[in-house]
């Protein structure tokens, strides 16, 4: 087996179930292969305007209340995953934009341990609290429960520089086709893996492009 560390882009959009589904996934992959894997996490516009998402999408299946119900639905299906009913049918984030605005300010500002740890405390205070992350006064309160400084993060926010970065995750996104939330890519980009990808089958992948690096793929 290769002693290469296998890179794997993460893309995910914090509002996303399935995304917040997969936390457990990655965890469990961290756990058991984190001196081996490396994620690199990026962000995508899935729900960058929910109003126009409800508006088009949802429009003939329930609106809010109808997509409250599929979210709800869908995290039924796993003993592990929690999300409370007030998400959707009460609670309704304008944009998922801001958030990932901070978690690129953070990355920038204490580097990427702090921005994942800042994104899963995000998530759950969307799924598990019902907090609305859309807005700048709670993704603030959150920073500080993170005890990450908030000037820091500002500064990066003011200055345009986690703007910038968050532009760049959401043009890459495009540009390596990537369909939705959430989304792995490996094999410097020559397999991608989309949506709900059990555990088993992200090993199974992982374990095999440790066998055979991507150096050492085959060309005809």
């Amino acid at each position: 087996m290769s002693n290469n560390i296998i890179p794997i882009d993460y893309y995910s959009d914090v509002l996303c179930v399935w995304a917040w589904i997969a936390q457990h996934r990655l965890d469990e992959l961290n756990k058991q292969l984190g001196d081996k894997i490396e994620f690199r996490y990026h962000y995508l516009d899935v729900f960058g305007d929910t109003a126009l998402k409800m508006n088009t999408q949802w429009a003939e299946r329930g609106h809010y209340k109808g997509f409250a119900q599929h979210v709800i639905e869908s995290a039924a299906g796993f003993n592990e995953v929690t999300v409370n009913p007030a998400i959707w049918s009460q609670v309704r984030p304008t944009t998922s934009a801001n958030a990932h605005l901070f978690l690129k300010a953070t990355e920038l500002s204490f580097g990427i341990e702090a921005a994942t740890a800042f994104a899963l405390r995000i998530r759950q205070a969307f799924f598990l609290d019902a907090e609305d992350i859309g807005q700048f006064t709670v993704l603030f309160d959150l920073l500080q429960q993170q005890k990450l400084e908030k000037e820091t993060v500002n500064q990066a926010i003011t200055n345009g520089t986690a703007i910038a970065a968050l532009m760049s995750d959401y043009k890459k996104a495009k540009q390596h086709g990537i369909k939705g939330s959430p989304s792995y890519q490996m094999d410097n980009g020559r397999q991608t893996l989309y949506g709900n990808v059990g555990y088993r089958i992200l090993n199974a992948n992982i374990e095999e492009l440790l066998k055979n690096p991507a150096d050492e793929a085959s060309w005809c």
